[in-house]
């Protein structure tokens, strides 16, 4: 006992002794640079002239935000003795702050600290308008409704991700210290979390023995984590506060360690992790503030998050709170496989490119939800795929609690349609998620209603952009399921095979078909390699033209272009039951829709192979469309238009005969749903529809499982 008291320090870190307190070998040493060459390839080493240039950016926006407190005070007419020097400071945390930050895409988050004269009201208006104005401006949107707000945008090519906090002072000087507690005093819990951004970061960086070793292994497991598709708050994974915090514990329990062997202890500790304990770096400490802390003893609700890792900073608060079962079960799963590799690599066996290899999500699982959201024009779907997007983990929760269903894994990277489908359906984003079902215990067939845990999560998202007055004509969300084999009519041929190497053969079999498939559009198949958003192309943009079949409620098939209402025709309910919603802001009557022969061909080809499917009840890519705006004014019925398919035709002329049939198979059955929402649901009086002239047609999501 003495001897381990001499040998540990007298100031450890952490809660705990260190497990380890051995020096670094030679071969320790030569494994830890193997990993740097690893990663270089990667871009996660910044050189000098970008480093300079995010410098310069962070220092025009500081100015920037001085310039506008400066203005607003004098609008606010205070003294110009006092307006001179309000003050305001821009704060770096996150990635950037702890020295971490990627070459090229890596964003930058920062904190507006101002006086308090500034309400946060001013932020989101006066402060938001005047970025709009500059040129130096891109893809500028506003959250206010997230759990921190933020103004997202790019200032001279740099993403900068802004949040807002005031201080109970009347100026904000420049040496100000916010790791001060009492700078905490007198805030609303906004202001707060905003603050425990930089807060945080700042004692991370206090809390380990070794800044160089830390993020080395930081910038590993980072790569990895967004290699593997574990990487994003957002959706339900681990943010980048929460992996430097896990590194960090781990550079405390083994601080002489070099990252070589850092990295594998942190897959060795928290593969074996008993969750829900949780990571904490230091004591809980209390104050004399008495704000809310994460204690599951005194807070009931702190007694269901199921991977808590607990910031450093007061007041502190779970940082995983978005975590799922199904997230958190997938991120253990990749744990267990970073052990298995990071033991080779140290045995010789293997190489850390091995540690780097993507997920191949795409055939991991034999079942997927496609979730698109679209709109009209660029400014509203940025708007609209950051709320959709903030929401996702809603879906993975609703789906995991379906009885029949084990894990529901988002994948975080979202895909985007081309530019010659924008011009045709506006710009669509789509998000997969993969199903993991349970095993039936018998031979008999499961039924499945996937309906409500989507319905429930559509209706959260209109109803929050309804609250937040951004619902706009064109916003669509959609969700349908789909099996792998499905998946190339919303994904280029090239991102799936470079997703599955592995499965050369299946590829090689399915090639003609899916060639013909593709062809028939007239795409041009593009790949992005940034880890938000590949502009690949997205056939749901045209498969939003494909129409509905419902023969359990009439015997015709009638095909309707949705506009937006400007008549007072009405329908019955019987009638509206048979029609199918194709798009949320269709063309006036007489129209006719661009390429729609091409949609018709994919339609065919799309219904003939789900009806290969035995015994299963499944939708294509638009019967899954939740919430649909429309008015029967503006409907196109037999006989076909010439904007309307040979097939279209001659499909319902084989329905009026007694059964509609592509190649002898079975139609698929859809069943839709009216419904019409309350005014709290949808837009409210200074949308731009009326509430009382929409309507919704909800539709169920059904499949049936062999046993």
């Amino acid at each position: 006992s003495t001897s381990r008291q001499q040998n540990q320090p007298q100031g450890h870190y952490g809660l705990t002794s260190p497990i380890s307190l051995a020096p670094p070998s030679d071969k320790d040493h030569i494994h830890t640079q193997k990993l740097i060459e690893a990663m270089k390839p990667f871009g996660v080493f910044e050189d000098q002239e970008e480093l300079y240039h995010r410098t310069t950016v962070l220092g025009k926006l500081n100015n920037f935000v001085r310039e506008w407190i400066s203005e607003l005070a004098e609008s606010k007419n205070l003294p110009p003795s006092i307006a001179e020097q309000v003050g305001g400071k821009i704060f770096t945390f996150g990635s950037y702050r702890l020295g971490v930050h990627t070459k090229g895409s890596s964003d930058i988050d920062a904190l507006c600290v101002a006086p308090s004269h500034v309400e946060r009201s001013d932020f989101f208006q006066s402060f938001f308008e005047k970025l709009k104005n500059q040129e130096e401006v891109k893809n500028l949107r506003a959250i206010e409704d997230a759990y921190v707000p933020v103004i997202k945008f790019e200032f001279d090519g740099i993403e900068i991700d802004l949040v807002f906090a005031k201080l109970s002072l009347p100026t904000v000087s420049d040496d100000l210290d916010l790791r001060d507690d009492s700078c905490l005093k007198s805030l609303d819990i906004r202001c707060i979390r905003s603050l425990n951004g930089s807060r945080v970061t700042d004692e991370i960086l206090r809390l380990v023995p070794n800044l160089e070793n830390f993020r080395l292994t930081l910038r590993a497991v980072k790569l990895w984590a967004k290699r593997r598709g574990v990487y994003s708050n957002i959706m339900g994974f681990l943010g980048g506060v929460s992996w430097a915090m896990l590194v960090a514990r781990i550079c405390q329990l083994y601080p002489n360690a070099l990252a070589s062997t850092l990295v594998n202890k942190f897959f060795l500790i928290f593969s074996k992790w008993d969750w829900p304990k949780p990571v904490l770096l230091k004591r809980l400490e209390e104050s004399f503030l008495n704000l809310p802390v994460w204690d599951p003893r005194v807070n009931p609700s702190d007694r269901y998050h199921v991977m808590p890792i607990i910031t450093p900073a007061y007041p502190q608060q779970n940082s995983t709170y978005n975590v799922s079962v199904s997230t958190r079960a997938v991120m253990v799963e990749e744990f267990q496989r970073g052990l298995e590799v990071t033991d080779e690599i140290l045995k010789g066996k293997s190489d850390w490119s091995k540690l780097f290899e993507p997920l191949n999500f795409f055939q991991k699982y034999k079942h997927y939800i496609v979730l698109t959201a679209s709109a009209f024009t660029e400014e509203h779907h940025l708007n609209w795929i950051g709320l959709v997007e903030s929401k996702i983990r809603v879906l993975v929760g609703n789906l995991e609690r379906n009885e029949f269903i084990t894990i529901a894994h988002v994948q975080p990277q979202s895909f985007r349609g081309n530019e010659v489908l924008y011009k045709q359906s506006g710009f669509v984003s789509m998000w997969f998620l993969g199903l993991v079902f349970k095993k039936a215990e018998s031979a008999v067939k499961t039924n499945v209603d996937l309906t409500h845990g989507i319905q429930s999560f559509t209706d959260t998202v209109y109803r929050q952009a309804s609250a937040l007055n951004i619902l706009k004509e064109g916003m669509k969300i959609e969700a349908t399921y789909v099996k792998r084999k499905q998946l190339h009519y919303f994904l280029p041929a090239g991102t799936l095979q470079k997703r599955k190497k592995q499965r050369v053969s299946d590829i090689s079999q399915n090639n003609s078909g899916l060639q013909c498939k593709r062809s028939s559009l007239g795409e041009s198949c593009s790949d992005g390699s940034k880890d938000r958003d590949s502009r690949t192309p997205s056939n749901s943009s045209s498969l939003n033209k494909i129409s509905k079949l419902d023969i359990s409620t009439a015997e015709t098939e009638r095909l309707f272009l949705i506009s937006w209402p400007n008549s007072k025709s009405q329908v019955s309910p019987t009638e509206m039951e048979a029609t199918v919603a194709l798009r949320t802001s269709g063309p006036p009557t007489g129209c006719t829709i661009p390429g729609y022969s091409t949609v018709c061909q994919l339609r065919t080809c799309f219904v003939q192979e789900q009806h290969k499917l035995s015994g299963t009840l499944i939708t294509d890519p638009r019967s899954a469309s939740p919430k649909q705006h429309y008015s029967p004014s503006s409907k196109v019925s037999r006989p076909p238009t010439s904007g309307e398919c040979p097939q279209k035709a001659i499909d319902g002329e084989k329905a009026r005969r007694g059964g509609l049939a592509h190649g002898g198979l079975k139609a698929v059955l859809i069943t839709d749903v009216e419904q019409r929402l309350s005014s709290k649901e949808l837009p409210d009086s200074s949308s731009p529809v009326p509430t009382n002239s929409i309507r919704i047609i909800k539709r169920s999501i059904k499949l049936t499982l062999n046993g």
